[in-house]
């Protein structure tokens, strides 16, 4: 039964055993070829987590639909606020972490609740070394598959102030 993006990223990270773990998104929308990039700086042991932004420039990027760049630029902005950060692309579905790090953090989202779920875990736990990379991004329309809303925006919203503010 397909419990959602959350369960299945659990479910891998479970049975993961290596010292760096990439979680890209499976919908075509992320280009394989910027692992390399994205690993550099846990490589060179600047980074304990790295996320890809499709925010900084750099790389290619088909024209975001403007709800979803709106609604991505507010709640990274609403994350920066909440957990005194700059990151600028927080819902990236491309995100590269320490091995260990991810396996010892306790996640429960089951949906898109994932990505503001590992965001507020990893910047609460403190003295975690967070990296941004550009990304290259060939986004889909609702047309082409597309599925995420505004509801699961408020979800995020939800999320980031629960995980915040909560234990």
């Amino acid at each position: 039964r397909n419990r959602g993006k959350g369960a299945a990223v659990r479910t891998a990270i479970g049975a993961s055993t290596g010292s760096i773990v990439v979680i890209q998104d499976a919908d075509l929308e992320y280009d394989p070829r910027d692992i390399s990039r994205l690993l550099a700086p846990i490589l060179e042991g600047h980074a304990d987590v790295v996320y890809g932004t499709r925010l900084r420039g750099g790389q290619p990027q088909r024209a975001h639909l403007f709800w979803h760049y709106a609604g991505n630029r507010l709640l990274s902005l609403l994350t920066n606020v909440l957990y005194n950060t700059t990151i600028s692309d927080m819902e990236v579905g491309y995100k590269v972490f320490d091995g260990d790090l991810l396996r010892s953090l306790r996640l429960v989202s089951d949906s898109f609740g994932f990505e503001p779920e590992v965001t507020a875990k990893v910047l609460r736990r403190g003295g975690v070394r967070l990296y941004e990379v550009p990304i290259s991004y060939f986004g889909r329309t609702y047309a082409e598959g597309k599925k995420i809303t505004w509801r699961d925006g408020v979800t995020a919203v939800t999320l980031l102030l629960r995980f915040r503010f909560l234990p």
